[in-house]
């Protein structure tokens, strides 16, 4: 039995040091869960594919650790592909396992295969957004794949692989020997840094600019450099700009942080930018949203502006703008060079007391604009009221997870994120439904902090089933369920662009309609908070948190428009000419 696939695919695992697997059962695939009974791995089940590979996603983005999925066949790996995309998009390393047809079935269309054009290419359905997907044709290949499946999703730019198990395969012999082996190769890569001169040039630059710029992205998380970062912005006194992954890589505390750029951005953040000499881009794709579309009336103007760009993928740099200087390395390698170099080359650093105290007096300024949202007691409540009281009652170190709509665009642009990799956003591939599952997964990989996701009704209306596996396993995570009735942000461009609403709001009989929210925590046997006021929010948030136990809370809220000052190029295509953006559809 021990010298099975399955039994010694687990104890590779063990050995690899994997603490969790998220999944759903198959018949392709038992055979693992059934090696994973006496196993110190924990499996977690859930209802749906896409909240496993949710699920995982959170869990690899807080614990800084590749995730493992576990997936069946046919509608089980199809389900999944959702998540493993918003994964792939956001560069996560995680290896998905999936079991698939018989090998002797080859050709002959058995149960549950995808074979419309081709026998036995499962695997191909992930090619277009993993970073490799293999077949094991045979069992004494099993071991060389895993050990490269694991390298390549943990290393370059990380990102999720395929494993594609045919069920036979799981419950053949392997010669124990060639798992064995594997152990002897490495399992930490050493990085690509920068050499001296190219930091010397950096440094020299950055310091004769006349207006530089730090534009800073999710990369520089994927790398764990986010103390070098802070490092080298607080001895150089430049400003640091960010895109939307890029959200809490430098304290929002720290008054050299201007915020988040493009469309969600405001007039003051991309005025900013515009104005640069020079920018430093760390782990960044210059995503299109973070861009203004690329169009430089409104972020960035380059290459009026000189760009530097530090990536760990060569097919990123230069892709969006043309740079003067580019290099390919890890990020926290890179950064601990430039930062040794610095204090060479200034050894005093530099001190920028008019601008820090321009970027607070725009803070106040902005802040004070908002006030009277965050303070208005109407019900059903402002957005901005909610992300106020939210903030209020978090800890610093909390982690934050949000779906999209108000509860992403809102919260980077409005909501201060204090430790670095805290909050978790779906970013490339934008995924609703992403917020809900990626909270349990951030809980089992940090048990000690506070997490609490931030959804809208339509995102957490997308997988509800998250909660049997919250309950199931007493995942404490604290759901917002920010419930506008609507798809609220598209609601809001088509209102602004068509004058309609046609498959955007939520009603029954012409009135606005909502599922009782609370109703279904209590139904999985999960705590559900119904929220009747304001004033009623902040204490019960208090209370769901000190619990320790999941809890939903459903509180109504206006859909009312996040601002924006920036552009996105689909608005043109709507209403040519006209800069109009959203509408609100109170």
């Amino acid at each position: 039995m021990s010298n099975l696939v399955s039994h010694q695919l687990v104890k590779y695992l063990e050995d690899r040091g994997v603490e969790h697997i998220f999944g759903l059962c198959g018949h392709t695939n038992i055979a693992v869960l059934t090696a994973l009974e006496e196993s110190e791995i924990k499996f977690v089940n859930t209802r749906h594919e896409q909240i496993a590979a949710h699920i995982a996603d959170g869990y690899a983005r807080a614990k800084k650790e590749t995730s493992v999925v576990l997936s069946h066949l046919g509608p089980g790996l199809t389900n999944a592909a959702t998540g493993v995309a918003n994964a792939a998009l956001d560069s996560i390393p995680m290896v998905v396992i999936a079991g698939d047809i018989p090998s002797h079935y080859y050709g002959k269309h058995p149960h549950q295969e995808i074979n419309m054009h081709a026998d036995a290419s499962q695997y191909e359905v992930y090619k277009p957004f993993v970073k490799r997907a293999w077949r094991v044709d045979r069992p004494d290949l099993f071991p060389e794949i895993l050990e490269k499946a694991f390298q390549l999703a943990e290393n370059g730019n990380p990102g999720p692989v395929l494993i594609s198990v045919p069920m036979d395969i799981f419950s053949k012999e392997c010669d124990p020997a060639l798992f064995e082996k594997q152990k002897h190769n490495t399992k930490s890569l050493q990085k690509p840094s920068m050499d001296e001169a190219t930091a010397k040039q950096i440094i020299q630059t950055l310091v004769e600019a006349k207006n530089p710029l730090f534009y800073v992205g999710g990369g520089v998380i994927l790398a764990d450099a986010a103390e070098e970062l802070k490092e080298l912005v607080d001895h150089l006194d430049i400003p640091v700009a960010h895109s939307l992954m890029g959200k809490g890589v430098v304290s929002d505390e720290n008054p050299l942080v201007l915020g988040m750029t493009g469309f969600w951005g405001t007039e003051f953040i991309n005025k900013k930018v515009k104005s640069s000499d020079y920018i430093l881009a760390l782990g960044t794709r210059f995503a299109e949203a973070d861009n203004s579309s690329w169009e430089d009336e409104y972020t960035f103007t380059v290459p009026e502006t000189k760009l530097m760009q530090i990536d760990i993928d060569p097919t990123e740099i230069g892709r969006n703008y043309p740079v003067e200087l580019g290099v390919v390395a890890d990020l926290k390698q890179a950064l601990t060079v430039l930062n040794r170099v610095a204090k060479e080359l200034v050894p005093n650093g530099l001190q920028n007391e008019g601008l820090k105290e321009e970027i607070l007096a725009n803070r106040a300024e902005f802040r004070e604009s908002n006030r009277q949202f965050f303070e208005d007691n109407c019900f059903p409540m402002q957005p901005q009221r909610i992300l106020e009281d939210v903030r209020q009652v978090l800890p610093k170190d909390a982690f934050i997870t949000t779906d999209v709509g108000w509860n992403k665009n809102g919260v980077s642009q409005q909501f201060p994120v204090y430790t670095p990799g805290s909050i978790l956003t779906p970013g490339g591939y934008a995924t609703m439904g992403f917020g809900a599952p990626a909270a349990l997964g951030a809980k089992i990989a940090q048990p000690e902090k506070v997490v609490i996701s931030l959804v809208g009704d339509g995102g957490f209306g997308q997988n509800p089933a998250v909660l049997a596996t919250a309950a199931e396993e007493n995942i404490p995570v604290v759901w917002v369920i920010m419930n506008n009735f609507a798809f609220g942000t598209i609601a809001g461009l088509q209102k602004a662009h068509y004058g309609t609403t046609l498959g955007t709001l939520f009603h029954k009989d012409g009135e606005a309609y909502s599922p009782d929210f609370a109703a279904i925590a209590q139904a999985y046997g999960v705590e559900g908070i119904k929220i009747e006021s304001a004033e009623q929010f902040k204490p019960a948030l208090e209370k769901a948190i000190k619990a320790n136990k999941p809890v939903v809370i459903d509180v109504a809220m206006l859909n009312n428009p996040v601002p924006t000052a920036g552009h996105w190029n689909i608005m043109d295509i709507y209403s040519p000419g006209k800069k109009v953006h959203h509408a609100s559809t109170n």
